[in-house]
């Protein structure tokens, strides 16, 4: 059979009509209900050359598509593969435990274990539970050896800001304190619950400020240190007497394990702390501890890495994914919105720890030049769209998008 060059050349135009649409907006594109066609081509328009999106509908078809798989900065809305990370390896019922020994010299020895949430909130019972077993001892030796020092987070600088407070196996209140002055003029906690010790007014002063925050660093063991000072004052107030000092140290072989203190929360209820609050300390405690359960002690940033690429690559069979920690505050960090919404698939049995407003579950991410959105929204006909907004456009946002998307889930 003949066929005619001029027939050739109409089946070429008539697929070149159907296909540079697509191409030219970067879109994979399913047939939206009626009347939303001019907001879907208007989100596209605001999305630009840095930036990306996925818009999904509820029965899993993308309806919206621009530079899907272009790798982005995607600030904290890391944290939701971070949390993956840490389901994966440790599970959803898993609490962090903090372990207590003595030793030949009646010194009371704490191992902590990276628990993120070993806040002044828990001290009173850690400290009734103690008082259990031991009523005086001599020293109290702090061992924070679960996680290598030093550790470096890549992004994190040397501030007093909470989202570079540093991390470690043994630390209070996610290594920071808040403070401020009184009517009286003098320095009390922020926190009722905390109490501001001596050890930390010395440096309150040296500010000359009336309120604000310390974080806590390595240098010196300070933070390990000053959680050291934290437990013996709730020791003290529950009952406990000591006759030496508070030391930097090891447990040995040899040591009595008193008892292991089980944390209060669930891994399910840390995460929800995680989102809630975007704190960076716990995301690379999770991060770090997520090490641990794959490759062992001590816990450092490269096992997490690892951790996180193994399941990367067997769980979302993804490639591109790049991760050096665990909280987003690296730009470093580089993941398409197409892994992102995969990530979204697979964190959507766990969507209600995410921050709720009216029918979205969402998860921001902001870093100089990068604001970033993702999660799922109901739609006013039933069923949930999943969006990924990653915006890396120096001085643009992800609002305007958003409010289009919110339009097309509820028309």
């Amino acid at each position: 059979m003949t066929v005619s060059l001029k027939t050739i050349w109409s089946k070429v135009l008539l697929a070149c009509f159907i296909i540079m649409p697509s191409l030219l907006w970067g879109m994979t594109f399913t047939k939206p209900p009626g009347g939303t066609h001019e907001l879907i081509s208007d989100l596209m328009s605001r999305i630009q050359k840095q930036d990306s999106l996925l818009l999904t509908d509820p029965q899993g078809r993308i309806i919206a598509s621009k530079h899907a798989n272009q790798l982005m900065t995607p600030a904290s809305t890391l944290k939701i593969l971070t949390s993956l990370v840490a389901l994966h390896y440790l599970g959803p019922t898993y609490h962090f435990v903090t372990e207590c020994y003595q030793d030949a010299q009646h010194n009371l020895k704490i191992r902590g274990m990276g628990d993120p949430l070993f806040t002044s909130d828990i001290m009173p019972e850690f400290a009734k539970q103690v008082y259990s077993h031991i009523h005086q001892y001599n020293d109290l030796v702090l061992d924070d050896s679960a996680f290598e020092q030093p550790l470096t987070i890549p992004g994190v600088t040397r501030t007093s800001e909470p989202y570079d407070a540093p991390n470690g196996a043994l630390c209070a209140n996610f290594n920071t304190v808040s403070f401020q002055k009184d009517n009286t003029g003098h320095f009390i906690s922020a926190e009722s619950q905390t109490p501001l010790l001596p050890v930390v007014l010395n440096r309150i002063h040296a500010l000359n400020v009336d309120s604000g925050r310390i974080v806590f660093s390595h240098s010196e063991n300070g933070g390990t240190l000053y959680t050291g000072h934290l437990l013996n004052w709730f020791f003290l107030r529950q009952g406990l007497t000591s006759s030496g000092q508070i030391r930097v140290g090891a447990v040995r072989n040899e040591d009595r394990l008193l008892f292991c203190f089980v944390s209060p929360y669930t891994l399910t209820e840390v995460i929800s702390r995680l989102l809630e609050f975007s704190n960076n300390y716990i995301a690379n405690q999770l991060f770090i501890t997520s090490g641990i359960a794959a490759y062992g002690l001590p816990g450092t940033i490269d096992k997490g890495i690892r951790a996180a690429q193994a399941y990367i690559h067997k769980e979302l069979e993804a490639r591109d994914i790049q991760v050096t920690e665990g909280s987003g505050i690296s730009r470093d960090n580089r993941i398409s919105a197409a892994d992102m919404d995969q990530l979204l698939v697979k964190f959507y049995p766990y969507h209600e720890l995410m921050r709720r407003q009216g029918s979205e579950y969402f998860k921001t991410g902001t870093l100089d030049g990068v604001r970033t959105r993702i999660g799922y929204i109901q739609s006013s006909r039933g069923g949930v769209y999943r969006f990924v907004v990653m915006i890396n456009t120096p001085g643009a946002t992800a609002d305007s998008a958003m409010e289009i998307i919110r339009k097309i889930a509820s028309s």
